[in-house]
């Protein structure tokens, strides 16, 4: 039984490939499962409402290629966050949570990360994070009636972009069915910010962690830094990701209409499990 887990998300991938040919792709690179992304365009929260037939051939692809999609980014809520002012767009949040959940199941997703955001493009208020606490906790009786782990990035903005801030939720809720999936390279960025060491940070989600995303970053940038021309310590983050109990993985990256995207992806899958190697 392999030790640790290392999964490809899949915006690192061509869009306009179908699921055989990047599962294949990630196949090919050396990844045990892929996180779909589920974000706030409209073709991508469509797939919320995949038909049978759909779905039917994804878990055919799944078993054909033999890579699952086992974890599930769950970037919609940015256009339609859980504390928006506007009361359509907050119930739709629901909705697509509640539809994110029941694909989840139907897939076998184990992990559905969740954007730490209250509102993105407006401002918080008290009001917006009593609405978010409020259809959080609406939110994890969902996934703990499919037994889906829900877990929380940390963002690029103030209000979630640390552990510890992400954990001040975690313990409002005190679920089995809520943990943190926090994102290395903006725990990076928010150290410099805060003077606070990201191994110190990521200590006070211990027990609540669920997965880690490996993400390079420089300062002030969020995306698309390639692997090792950032500043994110993936020694420091892997080797206390371990000592937390961590033992799922997802390099986020991006394809940015590279030629040789292929070989990117088995680059970047040898960058990342060389810091396993001692760990294994």
């Amino acid at each position: 039984m392999k030790k640790y887990v290392l999964g490809l998300y899949e915006k690192a991938m061509p869009a306009e490939l179908s699921w055989t040919e990047k599962l294949q792709a990630a196949r090919a690179a050396n990844y045990d499962f892929v996180e779909i992304s589920i974000d706030e365009t409209e073709a991508k929260l469509a797939r919320l409402d995949m038909t049978p037939v759909e779905l039917g051939e994804l878990r055919s692809a799944m078993l054909n290629t033999g890579v699952p999609i086992r974890s599930m980014c769950l970037s919609g809520h940015r256009k339609y966050p859980l504390g928006c002012p506007d009361p359509e767009k907050q119930a739709r949040s629901l909705v697509i949570m509640e539809k994110a959940v029941k694909l989840a199941a139907v897939l076998g997703i184990r992990i559905i990360q969740l954007a730490g955001y209250d509102v993105y493009y407006e401002e918080g208020t008290e009001e917006t994070r009593a609405d978010f606490a409020r259809n959080l906790e609406k939110c994890v009786l969902m996934a703990a009636k499919e037994g889906v782990l829900l877990g929380f990035e940390t963002m690029e903005t103030p209000f979630m972009d640390t552990v510890g801030k992400a954990m001040h939720y975690v313990d409002l809720i005190n679920s089995p069915y809520l943990g943190v999936y926090p994102d290395v390279g903006n725990l990076t960025n928010a150290s410099l910010l805060y003077g606070k060491d990201v191994a110190e940070d990521m200590e006070t989600g211990r027990g609540h962690i669920v997965a880690v995303h490996l993400k390079e970053t420089v300062p002030g940038k969020y995306r698309e830094i390639p692997f090792g021309t950032g500043h994110v310590d993936f020694a420091k983050v892997v080797n206390k990701s371990w000592e937390l109990g961590v033992r799922r993985f997802v390099t986020e990256c991006w394809y940015v209409g590279e030629k040789d995207w292929q070989q990117g992806l088995v680059r970047t899958n040898a960058f990342a499990r060389k810091y396993f190697e001692s760990l294994v």
